[in-house]
């Protein structure tokens, strides 16, 4: 218990007709913040959401389903704010004021949930919705961390070994062409000229390479900077459409998921336009927003952003004329889902194939201008 002195908490006890035998004062924590302190993985997030759903439905107390959560985390971060939420609780907050005291693990969206469900009484449906929720958007993610994984890894191993050969292999190749004497090739000469950069600027090559990708990185984390990048991302080639496809299913997930549990529409597009995750996305959905405030249907506005598909408005529309808007939000984003795996699956079909001939024509560029020479002193030999 809080409280200025040890009579304050005597008189407050006195008064529920608690009778203390003895009165301690807590010793302060020391808590040292870290800047490299671990992130809670959202996959922790879901098993803990799951499991104190079923412990609230079982009829057990939120303090000790709490506390029962608390002492069986792996994570020592994690354990240690579900104690501070317990203490939170147990010191007469709501749960939800608990929660958004932890912001980077319990985002608006959680909190947002929570705040319905304890509400409406329904606390343990609206945490059940939660962990399916961050199960569904985890698989997302990770479906699309598989489809970068492969082309990336295939050129980055490819730029590691040609500045290999540039530093180490064709100096060689260099020498014995000097000693012979001979007028070399046109693709020789390039990589001979190719090689004396890499190895005369390596150290100057490497650092530039890595600073240009944080001054990106910096940019995009101005305003100006998502703005741009995200719209271009959404304009790719291939990926355009697959980002697209991302972004919908991402929307309807979050939309669907806060509309059933009874949040107002308007804080849900407020919530939802955050975790778009693309800025063309979320000032489309900003935009849809302002208009609905006015009196609009949400088909229209989202329909003049160009930003969502025909068939996602359509969808939209009925489920506000028959009132299922959530129901016709979760199998668009059902949809989405299964579009996004079968876009994965022919983008890395596609994608084979020209890494294949990325591959062939800088590595097999390389080693073909220099065995040309020594082809021509062969022939000239023979």
């Amino acid at each position: 218990m809080d409280a200025p002195d040890e009579a304050a908490i005597r008189i407050h006890l006195r008064q529920q007709n608690i009778i203390p035998t003895k009165i301690a004062s807590k010793r302060k924590e020391i808590k040292i913040s870290l800047p490299f302190k671990k992130k809670v993985k959202k996959r922790a997030i879901a098993i803990f959401t799951r499991q104190l759903a079923t412990m609230i439905d079982a009829g057990l107390p939120l303090v000790q389903s709490l506390e029962i959560l608390s002492s069986q985390q792996e994570s020592k971060v994690f354990k240690d704010i579900i104690r501070e939420i317990r203490e939170d609780v147990e010191g007469g907050s709501t749960f939800a004021g608990a929660l958004k005291k932890h912001p980077v693990t319990f985002d608006e969206l959680y909190t947002n949930l929570v705040v319905a469900g304890e509400e409406g009484g329904i606390l343990d449906n609206i945490l059940t919705r939660l962990a399916n929720y961050i199960e569904k958007a985890e698989a997302l993610k990770k479906k699309v961390k598989s489809a970068l994984v492969y082309p990336t890894t295939i050129v980055g191993v490819a730029i590691i070994v040609v500045i290999i050969l540039m530093i180490f292999v064709i100096p060689v190749f260099e020498t014995m062409f000097k000693s012979a004497g001979q007028t070399l090739p046109l693709p020789t000469l390039i990589v001979l000229t190719m090689s004396r950069i890499v190895k005369k600027y390596v150290f100057i090559l490497i650092p530039g390479v890595i600073l240009f990708f944080y001054l990106i990185k910096k940019y995009y984390q101005t305003e100006a900077g998502k703005i741009m990048i995200d719209g271009l991302i959404l304009k790719l080639p291939v990926f355009g459409p697959l980002f697209q496809k991302i972004s919908v299913a991402r929307f309807s997930r979050t939309l669907g998921t806060l509309v059933s549990s009874g949040v107002p529409i308007l804080d849900g597009l407020t919530i939802v336009s955050k975790a778009s995750g693309n800025r063309t996305i979320e000032a489309a959905i900003l935009n849809a927003r302002a208009s609905i405030r006015e009196g609009e249907t949400i088909a229209e506005p989202l329909s003049r952003s160009g930003q969502f598909p025909p068939m996602v408005i359509q969808m939209i529309s009925v489920g506000e004329s028959t009132g299922a808007l959530d129901t016709m939000l979760s199998k668009i984003a059902d949809f989405y889902e299964d579009e996004v795996d079968v876009a994965v699956g022919n983008l890395t079909s596609l994608l084979e194939p020209f890494l294949m001939m990325f591959l062939g024509i800088v590595i097999g560029g390389v080693v073909i201008a220099m065995y040309l020479p020594i082809f021509n002193m062969a022939s000239a030999v023979g």
